[in-house]
C-alpha cells in the first residue's frame, strides 16, 4: 500500500476514532495488549531478521535499541494496558466560563485527527506511539527506519488484530512500507492529510522535520542533557547519579552526555569519577566510558581531550563530556548555551543553590538530586510517551495523552444575539 493510500485511509478513519467512547477505544487497546503477547513469536523471530541485517552496520548500543525479546513484548504490552487505565482526555472540560449575558463557554478537548509519527530503530516506540494515539481519539499512520522496518510490520499486525476486533477501523493504524526519504518527505507535506506530526530520533531526523514540514510538528528527542555537581553535593550520591544516568541506557535521550563540576571539589570529585565510571567498570566487566575532558579537568585526570564539538553532540553511547565551572551561575551559563533543552541535574545539598539552578535553567525537565534518567512518560505517570519535546509551545516534556488533543470552543446559548 502506498503511503498516500494509508494517509487517506486514516483520514476516512479519524472520524469514528473521534467519536470512538472509552469503553470501546479501552477495549481495543487491551485486545492490542493481549495480541502483542499471543504474536511475541512472530515479532520476535522478525526482529531477529532485523539484528542480523543490522549486524556490523550499526554499534552495540543501537543494536540494543534494536532488540526485542519475551521481556520487552511484555513491557509493551503493559504499556499498552497502562494507556487503557488513564483517564481518556477526548471530551474533557478543560474551563467553564458563564458570561454574564448567559453564554456557557467551555474549551473542550479534542481529538488531533491524524498523527504521524517518524521514528528510528526503536520497535517499542511502534507499540507505546499507537496506543497513545489511538487512545486520544485519532488516527496514527507510523513510519519507522529501515532497521526496524519487518519488527514493526509485525507489531502492528498484531495491533490491527486487535483494534478491529473492538469495532474500530483497520485504517485508524497504519505502518509506511517505504523507508526511503521520499516517504519522510511525503508524511512532512501531507497538507490536508496529516494533522500533526511527530519525530523521534536523531538531531538529523528533527532538523529535517522542522525545517522541510508543511504540517503541524512537535520537536522531540534530541538529548545533550548534564549534570551539575556542586561544590556542595554529596560525591557518593553525584557517583551514583552520573553513572546511571550516562550507564544504565546510554542510547536514549535521557541519558546525561556532559557532567559539570565546580572548581572548588574538581581535584577530589573528578579522581573518584574516573574510577567509578571508568576503572571499576572495565575491573567488573561492564562498558567504561571514555572521558572527553576540558583543558582544566585534564590536568587533574587522564582522559581524551574534549574537541571542538563535544559539548555539543549527543553521543548516545559510553562517553561523556566533563567541564570543570567556576559556580553554579557558571553551570547554567554552560547550559544555556549548548544544551538542547531537554533534561539537566544539579547534585548539591545547598538548597539555595538548587533553588537558583532550578529557576535559571531552561529546560523541559529540570531535577535536584536524582537522575536525568526520570524524564520519561511511564516515570512521570503518563503512561508510556509519543516523545519528550523540547520546545515550548503547546507540548513541552513527556508527551502523554493530554499532548495529543487539540481543544475547541463549546458554547450554549438560550437564543443570545450580540
Amino acid at each position: 500500500m502506498t503511503t498516500l493510500e494509508l494517509l487517506q485511509q486514516a483520514r476516512a478513519a479519524k472520524s469514528a476514532m473521534a467519536l470512538a467512547d472509552t469503553n470501546t477505544k479501552n477495549a481495543a487497546l487491551l485486545a492490542m495488549a493481549d495480541a502483542l503477547e499471543a504474536r511475541a513469536g512472530a515479532i520476535l523471530a522478525a526482529n531477529e531478521l532485523d539484528l542480523e541485517a543490522a549486524k556490523g552496520a550499526v554499534s552495540d548500543v543501537m543494536l540494543d535499541r534494536l532488540a526485542l525479546s519475551e521481556t520487552r513484548i511484555q513491557g509493551m504490552a503493559a504499556g499498552v494496558r497502562e494507556v487503557a487505565a488513564l483517564p481518556d482526555p477526548a471530551g474533557e472540560v478543560l474551563s467553564r466560563v458563564e458570561r454574564p449575558n448567559g453564554l456557557v463557554i467551555e474549551k473542550t478537548a479534542v481529538p488531533m485527527g491524524v498523527i504521524t509519527i517518524i521514528y528510528e530503530s526503536r520497535p517499542n516506540v511502534t507499540s507505546d506511539a499507537a496506543a497513545l494515539a489511538l487512545k486520544a481519539g485519532s488516527a496514527c499512520v507510523l513510519r519507522c527506519g529501515k532497521e526496524a522496518h519487518r519488527s514493526a510490520a509485525a507489531i502492528v499486525e498484531a495491533l490491527k488484530e486487535g483494534l478491529t476486533s473492538a469495532g474500530l477501523p483497520a485504517g485508524a493504524l497504519g505502518l509506511v512500507e517505504d523507508t526511503s526519504r521520499a516517504s519522510a518527505n511525503e508524511l512532512m507535506t501531507a497538507s490536508g492529510y496529516v494533522d500533526l506530526l511527530i519525530p523521534r530520533g536523531g538531531a538529523g531526523l528533527i532538523r529535517a522535520c522542522v525545517e522541510n514540514a508543511t504540517v503541524p510538528v512537535i520537536e522531540t528527542g534530541t538529548g545533550i542533557c548534564h549534570i551539575y555537581v556542586d561544590k556542595d553535593a554529596d560525591q557518593d550520591m553525584a557517583l551514583d547519579i552520573l553513572e546511571n544516568a550516562k550507564c544504565s541506557r546510554p542510547s536514549v535521550c535521557n541519558a546525561a552526555e556532559v557532567c559539570l563540576v565546580h572548581r572548588d571539589i574538581a581535584a577530589e570529585f573528578l579522581p573518584k569519577f574516573r574510577k567509578r565510571m571508568v576503572d571499576d567498570r572495565a575491573a567488573a566487566g561492564k562498558p567504561p566510558v571514555e572521558l572527553r575532558l576540558d583543558a582544566a579537568a585534564a590536568k587533574i585526570v587522564d582522559g581524551t581531550p574534549a574537541g571542538e564539538e563535544d559539548f555539543d553532540t549527543e553521543f548516545l553511547d559510553y562517553i561523556m563530556a566533563v567541564k570543570v565551572v567556576d559556580s553554579a551561575e557558571g553551570a547554567v551559563a554552560h547550559i544555556a548555551a549548548h544544551s538542547t533543552g531537554h533534561s539537566e541535574s544539579i547534585v548539591t545539598a545547598n538548597v539555595e543553590t538548587a533553588r537558583k539552578f532550578l529557576r535559571g535553567v531552561d529546560s523541559a525537565a529540570v531535577y535536584w538530586n536524582a537522575s536525568t534518567r526520570f524524564t520519561d512518560g511511564g516515570e512521570f505517570g503518563l503512561g508510556c510517551e509519543m516523545g519528550i519535546s523540547t520546545q515550548r509551545l503547546h507540548a513541552r516534556g513527556p508527551m502523554g495523552l493530554r499532548e495529543l488533543c487539540s481543544y475547541k470552543y463549546v458554547i450554549t446559548g438560550a437564543g443570545q444575539i450580540r
